[in-house]
């Protein structure tokens, strides 16, 4: 995984309430076990009509708006577990999701695969979505190291919560293996010392 630290970056805003994994990625296209090509259908009921033609009235389609962070409602992820979400937003570009609310399964999905589910007050997800919609060349910072959001333009912000396991992974760039062979010395040092008291 690559590290994240800090990025800055414009959004793209879906102002819609309880979107399920299933509208992140229809279950036609989880036959696949690799990760590659997920993106391609990221919310694509949403993002194409029936006839295979863009939707250009849905958010991700709008060229008015970019980035790699996108603002959601709330209760962002739920219904079933699958990974194949966390891989179609990766694959899109998206390092950062906003809402006020996460399902539990996604928001672990999405941290093991180095995508940050930023969770904030209703009150601060509101003015991100208005301030999007209204100026899509606004920039938010996400600070994983000081655990802050910040909207640059009013220059507010607010900080956030993440497992301190997970920060220090996404920080690293380290999967739950690569955390393991990190501390390899330690772990090393400490079985020798297991069989000098034998």
């Amino acid at each position: 995984m690559e590290k994240f630290i800090k990025i800055t970056s414009k959004a793209i805003p879906l102002a819609i309430e309880n979107v399920d994994t299933d509208q992140i990625i229809p279950a036609r296209f989880l036959k696949a076990t690799d990760k590659k090509g997920f993106g391609d259908n990221v919310f694509r009921d949403w993002r194409f009509d029936k006839n295979g033609e863009l939707n250009t009235e849905f958010s991700l389609n709008n060229t008015s708006y970019s980035g790699n962070i996108l603002i959601a409602g709330d209760n962002f992820g739920c219904g079933s577990s699958r990974e194949h979400a966390a891989w179609a937003l990766v694959g899109y570009g998206f390092k950062v999701i906003v809402s006020s609310f996460f399902a539990d399964i996604f928001k672990g999905n999405a941290l093991n695969n180095g995508l940050l589910p930023l969770q904030v007050s209703p009150t601060f997800l509101a003015v991100l979505m208005k301030s999007v919609q209204d100026n899509p060349a606004t920039e938010i910072e996400v600070d994983l190291e000081n655990q802050t959001i910040s909207l640059l333009e009013k220059s507010i912000s607010e900080s956030f919560e993440i497992d301190s396991y997970k920060k220090t992974c996404m920080i690293n760039g380290y999967d739950d293996i690569d955390y393991l062979l990190s501390k390899k010395e330690m772990i090393e040092a400490f079985e020798a010392q297991r069989i000098q008291l034998k």
